[in-house]
């Protein structure tokens, strides 16, 4: 995009952002639906190209609603948020990310014929100040960093390619925070989303987000009381409320990162769970699905299909449109459909580890490129990423989408054919492993996925429309 265009548009759309937060702040609900109706209009001419009108229409339809569960749930967020990260994030995220880069990163990927993410995901160091158990990190320790200036190249190229939206995995970023602070700082028309225990985090840390604006933040939780000390150690549940506390009192953007698992599926979703979190100012729940993955991988962990389904009902039912819990919900695993099954391997997301590996994904640790040796284009283009980019999606089934999970056979069939070598933290691991493990699951899985699919897809098999079903 031509730059004179691109700061004309950025200009406006902080303008239009300040104008709703102005007036919405402090003021009556009944201006959060004009306002909410003004940015809608700002935004279909510049994505007209990617939603139908009628799309556009019921979007307005839902936002004039100013007593509807979501519109209430927007008011709360821009009363209690601190302006300026509300700001920089809804700017960073909607124009840059979503609409300007968006854009880029997809003429890019018919350029180059190969995914291109919008999204990515960087571990700034392996150390971590807990040890849960069954992480690599609590063993690993602090032997591997991307130093400041490997952070820096990573999002300099990445903006380059369109790239604006950063996630931070680890180990515990918040070791790194000040690096961090430094990078947003540095990048104002990127966000970075710091994946963390919370524990670090103090007044002094919440006054510098507050100053930088573009941070954002997922803390991990298991539960409530002893379902996260028993992993995380004594006392650290009662950290993570003091941080959350802090959190919200200095109006910082926060959710969770919840991984469910057989033993505690229930809770994490339960009426008391969600209370407890949005009493806390949680605005959003991630949640991700255990995957078995590196040594000491415990399948009894893995839910059984009716479990799963499950999940699938219970999220719909707190993110619904009524009823359910005002905090938004996202399932990794189950939410396939509305992002066309697995996005991993650059489609819309890769994973940078601390010893610089690109991967697919945070849960596949398998690659052909690093970035101490390659530019980020050129790891984007590894092999292990094109077969990835001529296999998605994995199953027009998108209750089935990994390549590892649900179908474990594509995993080792890609990673053979790439010649991609393994990345695990604590010692490689064969795909043969990695099978033996999920296709247990996958088989088990199969029917209750193919049923659901059928029940709420009817048409979808016989339709043969979609990219999916065309090559499947």
């Amino acid at each position: 995009m031509n730059k004179v265009v691109h700061a004309a548009q950025r200009a406006a759309f902080s303008a239009a952002i300040d104008a709703a937060i102005n007036a919405v702040r402090g003021k009556g609900p009944e201006n959060m639906a004009a306002q909410a109706v003004k940015l809608v209009n700002l935004a279909q001419p510049l994505l007209a190209h990617r939603y139908p009108d009628a799309d556009w229409d019921k979007v307005r339809s839902f936002v004039s609603d100013p007593n509807s569960k979501w519109m209430e749930y927007a008011y709360k967020a821009i009363n209690e948020i601190d302006p300026h990260i509300l700001k920089m994030n809804t700017l960073n995220l909607v124009y840059e990310g979503m609409f300007a880069g968006y854009n880029y990163v997809m003429e890019l990927r018919k350029k180059y014929d190969c995914n291109m993410p919008w999204i990515l995901l960087f571990d700034p160091t392996s150390a971590c100040n807990l040890h849960c158990k069954g992480c690599w990190a609590a063993e690993y320790g602090n032997r591997l960093n991307l130093s400041f200036e490997d952070m820096d190249r990573i999002v300099t190229e990445g903006e380059e390619l369109g790239i604006h939206w950063y996630m931070c995995t680890g180990g515990e970023p918040t070791c790194r925070k000040e690096d961090l602070f430094k990078l947003a700082a540095k990048h104002q028309n990127s966000v970075f989303h710091l994946f963390t225990n919370g524990t670090l985090i103090d007044q002094a840390f919440c006054d510098r987000v507050k100053e930088v604006g573009n941070m954002a933040f997922f803390i991990s939780i298991e539960g409530i009381g002893d379902a996260t000390d028993d992993r995380r150690g004594e006392g650290v549940y009662d950290r993570v409320m003091h941080a959350m506390d802090l959190m919200k009192e200095n109006g910082l953007l926060f959710g969770t990162s919840i991984c469910y698992t057989s033993a505690n599926y229930k809770a994490v979703t339960s009426d008391e769970f969600m209370d407890m979190l949005i009493s806390h100012g949680v605005r959003f729940n991630w949640y991700f699905h255990y995957m078995p993955i590196g040594d000491g991988a415990n399948v009894d962990l893995m839910l059984n299909a009716e479990q799963r389904e499950y999940m699938i009902h219970r999220v719909r039912e707190i993110r619904g449109y009524t009823g359910g819990k005002p905090i938004f919900c996202i399932d990794f695993q189950n939410d396939g459909e509305y992002i066309d099954g697995c996005i991993a391997g650059g489609r819309q997301y890769a994973h940078i580890n601390p010893a610089g590996d690109v991967e697919p994904c945070v849960f596949i640790h398998y690659s052909n490129a690093n970035i101490h040796d390659k530019s980020l284009l050129e790891c984007l283009q590894q092999p292990l990423f094109k077969e990835y980019h001529k296999g998605q999606p994995f199953n027009h089934n998108h209750l089935r989408p990994c390549p590892m999970l649900e179908n474990p056979e594509l995993l080792g069939e890609m990673v053979k054919r790439s010649g991609a070598h393994s990345t695990d933290m604590q010692q490689p691991e064969s795909t043969d492993d990695v099978f033996r493990r999920c296709r247990p699951y996958a088989d088990q899985w199969t029917p209750s996925a193919d049923r659901i699919w059928a029940e709420e897809h009817p048409d979808c098999a016989s339709c043969a429309s979609c990219s999916a079903c065309a090559s499947k």
